[in-house]
């Protein structure tokens, strides 16, 4: 065999290789969906374990202070793990915390290869477990899905890194930017594809945002509703500058989670309010508007995301409500900031 075909033979083994990583990859990152919504303030982890190209283990990370996702599938194994490759969405933990070091028991079972979707957020422990499982002999492979593996945590690595939550601007709107008429009504805009996704969001945040007009004029119950056994229910934040609501709305009334009323007037008093919730665990925060909320929250620059959903539908007129509100921009104002 010539070199050139040697070359060529080798390229291919090693793109076979990286095919074979990616998909098991996908697959350990679909167990960490498994615990969407239910183990903040941990990240959802995912885990495979394969040999001889056989699936022979999987677990993930089912709620905090439970296995973590390594450790799940270890225990879920029926065979000898010996020599085997595990394929983890997050770098396995290296210090001790409610549990212990995953690299400990990783090491122990014998594994002969561990690859890793994404490193630690944390900047005092990213790296460390990589260096402690290739200095015990085990070869390790990080950043496969890498992209995949941080946007399904970016809320817990916002709050590691910078110890406030992940902050969510969601709204629902027409094609013309409208949210409401100008008497206030609303619901609904988008259709039930949407609403289910909504729902989807609820489950994953800690906390919902919405302004006291929101709950005057619709009187939402900021919960998620489906599944209705949803045990994990947010934390209901109202932003009101009179506290005003009227008695009987659901957030005061219906007991299922508690209800707290902000004042927010400033930049500086959002960063505070954040870090206030940051300590407290919550890591991520979806702020479902209205138009003035939205547009408070954006003047301060305390939105780290948004998802607009558009229904096809123009609703017109010059008194009804904008997506996002506030005062008039001049005309030369340039935008200052960027999504």
């Amino acid at each position: 065999m010539g070199a050139d075909q040697g070359q060529k033979g080798q390229e291919k083994e090693e793109e076979e290789v990286v095919a074979t990583d990616l998909q098991w990859m996908r697959k350990a990152l679909s167990q960490a969906r498994k615990g969407w919504g239910r183990t903040s303030p941990n990240p959802l982890v995912g885990a495979v374990i394969v040999k001889n190209d056989t699936l022979i283990a999987s677990g993930y990370h089912a709620a905090a202070g439970q296995a973590h996702a390594e450790i799940a599938a270890l225990r879920s194994s029926q065979n000898d793990v010996g020599g085997a490759t595990i394929y983890v969405t997050l770098e396995p933990c290296s210090t001790e915390g409610r549990t212990p070091p995953c690299t400990d028991a990783l090491i122990a079972a014998g594994l002969s290869r561990i690859v890793i979707g994404c490193l630690d957020p944390n900047p005092e422990h990213a790296g460390r477990g990589v260096e402690i499982l290739r200095s015990k002999g085990i070869a390790v492979e990080v950043g496969v899905e890498e992209k995949a593996a941080q946007e399904l945590n970016e809320a817990f690595n916002c709050w590691i890194r910078y110890r406030r939550p992940f902050v969510l601007l969601k709204m629902a709107m027409t094609i013309d930017g409208r949210i409401a008429t100008a008497a206030g009504q609303s619901q609904w805009i988008t259709g039930t594809t949407s609403r289910a996704r909504v729902q989807k969001l609820r489950q994953w945040a800690d906390a919902v945002l919405v302004g006291g007009e929101t709950v005057r004029r619709d009187d939402p119950s900021l919960l998620v509703r489906t599944p209705q056994s949803w045990s994990h229910q947010p934390l209901r934040l109202i932003a009101s500058r009179s506290g005003e609501l009227g008695d009987s709305r659901q957030v005061l009334t219906d007991d299922r989670s508690e209800t707290r009323i902000i004042n927010c007037a400033s930049a500086a008093t959002w960063q505070q309010t954040l870090a206030g919730l940051g300590e407290e665990g919550i890591t991520a925060l979806l702020v479902e508007g209205g138009g003035e909320l939205a547009a408070s929250m954006l003047a301060a620059d305390v939105i780290d995301k948004i998802a607009f959903f558009i229904a096809p539908t123009i609703l017109g007129g010059k008194g009804s409500r904008p997506v996002v509100g506030g005062e008039m921009p001049a005309c030369n104002a340039a935008a200052k900031t960027s999504y």
